[in-house]
């Protein structure tokens, strides 16, 4: 039995090209399924063949637990600590305690086995050495045939025995993919499972797309012209910034080449996803109108503060500025990592009045000036008290109307109004939650907070009239400040709402 052993893992070796200790590893776990089925299958068996001469023995074991261990299973393959201690044994938790037992011979049923494991060992070994070869192919583009379709998803033949895995969350929708078809896919990640490791490829990747530009166009691979940045609604639209590294070299017109051979190229691979190219600007006002194209773009109101932008479109041009379900402003958001908010021009003009108008009011009550100097305030781009109190002196002798003892009264002023909402009465530190409430600025926070309102919960808690109080806010922004703020009191009614079981359905709690 011992040179048979030898002999059936030299011969497998050999054939299907696997190291001998995977066939070594095969036989013994054969030879050990084989001995429970001699002494009862809830044992731990193990086997222990010696790789030179094919001799082999048996032993059963226990593994050692700790008393509190709620993975005890069996006392036939498990033991606890105090147990073995108790037998005199030295061992510690994770240990096995072992018992040698008679070894079956290496037959008929115990060789059908070892064949079982073997194949499936083979089959695991193959994978492995397949997939380590693409290892360093990771996050590249790679080619395949269509082999199968099923509910897991596409299955590419990548050739040398090597297959990939495109899951249906990363299949682009509404593809129509046939057996034999050709695609290309980024090999995304190495994903492994009970059969070995399993290739993931993706084909709705903001990478896949940037892979694509890569390939064809030359100029990118030349250290000519740099991807930025790409946003992709896969199967529809994408959007991709890009910037010349050189002088004089126009990248848009080199991805997009020579009558849209390039661009079309790309999106024919994407099932026809439009993709536009959009120059990068480091300054972000620019780079987001360039974005937000084809829409015109007539106005913008930056808040970098919370990183968000007001865009002004024309009324007529509204609807393609947001795009299809909202489509084009996503977009624009994701590649250039802003939130936007996109409104008429009117509408936007309205909003810009109303919000100088409540740091107007901030300026005026705070620094006791008139709303004239409170407006030139504004209108020289401040808005709020930290601005006037800490700006640099040189900021505001740009200001024609003020001189330096002017300037020296508003700050002064500035930093004794902030003090006092620091320490006095009723005003307060805007909490966070009312600063990134939405509808909320900086200034208006520092006037609600004056009157004590300095979270969201007080805010819920009044009523319009109690806020139209306020010099600078109406009926209706109080009533949608208000409603906003106990949107968190809805949510929670509606949680208490759901029911329990299903003797409950469509009764409230």
């Amino acid at each position: 039995m011992s040179k048979e052993i030898l002999y059936v893992v030299d011969a497998m070796s050999n054939e299907k090209n696997v190291a001998p200790e995977i066939i070594f590893e095969a036989i013994e776990i054969a030879l050990a399924t084989a001995t429970r089925k001699r002494y009862g299958m809830e044992m731990d068996i193990r086997v222990d063949i010696n790789r030179t001469t094919g001799d082999y023995k048996s032993f059963r074991r226990w593994e050692v637990l700790d008393d509190e261990d709620p993975k005890f299973e069996s006392p036939e393959k498990q033991i606890l600590l105090s147990y073995a201690k108790a037998r005199g044994l030295e061992l510690e938790i994770g240990e096995f305690i072992e018992e040698p037992v008679e070894s079956i011979k290496f037959g008929r049923i115990a060789a059908q086995t070892a064949k079982q494991v073997i194949v499936q060992k083979i089959r695991q070994a193959e994978r492995e050495r397949v997939v380590e070869n693409f290892r360093d192919q990771m996050g590249q583009l790679v080619l395949g045939t269509v082999k199968r379709a099923d509910r897991r998803g596409i299955m590419l033949d990548l050739g040398d025995n090597a297959e990939a895995l495109i899951p249906r969350d990363q299949m682009i929708p509404r593809e129509n993919v046939r057996v034999g078809d050709r695609l290309r896919g980024l090999l995304k990640e190495i994903r492994e499972d009970a059969r070995g490791p399993q290739m993931i490829v993706s084909r709705t990747a903001n990478e896949f797309l940037i892979e694509l530009i890569k390939l064809e166009v030359p100029e990118i691979g030349q250290e000519m012209i740099e991807v930025m940045g790409c946003a992709r609604d896969p199967g529809s639209r994408a959007k991709i910034a890009v910037q010349a590294l050189i002088p004089n070299l126009d990248p848009i017109g080199a991805c997009v080449g020579m009558r849209g051979s390039r661009i079309q190229t790309v999106t024919n691979e994407l099932n026809n996803e439009r993709v536009d190219i959009i120059p990068w600007d480091e300054d972000i006002a620019p780079f987001i109108i360039n974005a937000m194209q084809p829409a015109e773009v007539l106005s913008i109101v930056v808040d970098e503060e919370k990183k968000s932008m007001d865009i002004g479109v024309e009324e007529d041009k509204l609807s393609q500025a947001i795009g299809k379900g909202g489509q084009n402003v996503r977009l624009a958001s994701e590649l250039t990592g802003w939130i936007l908010n996109v409104m008429s021009e009117s509408d936007a003009e309205a909003k810009g009045i109303k919000e100088a108008q409540i740091i107007i009011n901030l300026f005026s009550e705070q620094l006791d000036v008139d709303e004239e100097i409170a407006g030139l305030l504004v209108e020289e781009g401040f808005s709020s008290l930290d601005e006037v109190a800490y700006i640099p002196v040189e900021e505001f002798l740009k200001i024609e109307e003020f001189d330096e003892e002017i300037i020296e009264e508003l700050r002064s002023r500035a930093r004794n109004a902030l003090l006092s909402l620091e320490l006095g009465g009723d005003g307060c530190e805007p909490a966070d939650d009312l600063l990134e409430m939405e509808g909320m600025n900086e200034a208006l926070a520092e006037l609600l907070s004056a009157q004590g309102i300095c979270t969201m919960e007080d805010l819920a808690e009044q009523s319009v009239d109690e806020l139209t109080e306020i010099e600078g806010i109406d009926d209706d922004q109080a009533a949608t400040l208000i409603m906003t703020a106990r949107e968190p009191w809805f949510a929670e009614e509606k949680d208490l709402s759901v029911p329990t079981d299903s003797n409950e359905q469509g009764s409230n709690v």
